[in-house]
């Protein structure tokens, strides 16, 4: 048993490392409802003027609007790459397969410049030999490459949790392979894609070096962010925009972090998601 004092050290300790994380951003949303242009302490409090500028702001929309396309391509195809690969390094046995899944995790364990670096050499090569030209699918296809790291995670860990013995009953109760994967294998994995995916649409939201190297003259919202917190008169648009940006980012990952804790209650109470083939 712990004593009080170590409960409580624990508890500030704890305490010190929220506040740590995440007074900058309590200050950032203050700040979105300041009535001055520059963010001086304290803020003076309360006005919504810099909201109706934001939203009249046609520039804003457009990389709104970008990055959620460059958000929802990069984890279509990172769903669709990911699970292919978890599905394959799970199921078969072969040659190199230990190398195939460190160098699917390798992007993201890479600095950012780096991945960023190469994707644009790719792309240069790719402009000067068939044509490829920036715009906003190599912004999709750049951030695809590391979004597909968190699916194949989500995916490949949800499969080794999953008992073979319920593919092999189905398939002793007469199912073909399709049915198998859509009464038994889907069903089991079905919240890791959901988590995975809404993971991979929070990382490709929010980045910016990889997008800085892969946009060529398109803008997204980070993008916007970086440019417009150079200029001063600016800062209280940028604090809305950003106050927003974090919103967006809270919302996939909550949701994740939900799905993949009730997956977990449901694998230790013996609650099996697959309905029957019948």
């Amino acid at each position: 048993m712990e004593s009080r004092a170590t409960r409580l050290a624990v508890k500030a300790a704890s305490g010190l490392v929220l506040l740590f994380l995440y007074v900058p951003l309590v200050l950032v949303v203050l700040y979105a409802f300041n009535k001055a242009v520059d963010n001086s302490w304290p803020p003076d409090l309360w006005t919504t003027r810099w909201f109706g500028v934001a939203w009249r702001d046609p520039e804003i929309k457009q990389a709104l609007f970008n990055s959620l396309l460059a958000g929802l391509g990069a984890t279509a195809i990172a769903l669709m790459l990911g699970s292919f690969a978890a599905f394959a390094v799970h199921k078969f046995r072969f040659f190199g397969r230990e190398a195939i899944s460190f160098a699917l995790v390798l992007p993201i364990a890479l600095p950012g410049i780096v991945t960023a670096l190469a994707l644009s050499s790719a792309i240069e090569f790719g402009r000067r030999t068939i044509g490829i030209e920036y715009s906003l699918y190599t912004i999709i296809i750049g951030h695809a490459t590391f979004c597909v790291v968190v699916v194949y995670n989500n995916v490949i860990a949800r499969l080794r949790r999953t008992p073979g013995s319920l593919a092999e009953a189905s398939m002793d109760l007469g199912a073909d392979g399709w049915q198998t994967f859509r009464y038994v294998t889907f069903p089991s994995i079905r919240t890791a894609l959901v988590a995975g995916a809404l993971l991979a649409f929070g990382l490709s939201f929010d980045e910016i070096i990889v997008t800085l190297f892969t946009s060529g003259t398109e803008l997204t919202l980070p993008i916007w962010i970086f440019t417009k917190i150079q200029r001063p008169t600016e800062q209280p648009v940028v604090n809305v925009v950003a106050m927003a940006v974090i919103l967006a980012s809270l919302i996939p990952v909550y949701l994740a972090q939900r799905l993949a804790g009730a997956a977990q209650v449901g694998a230790r109470g013996g609650i099996t998601e697959e309905p029957g083939p019948g």
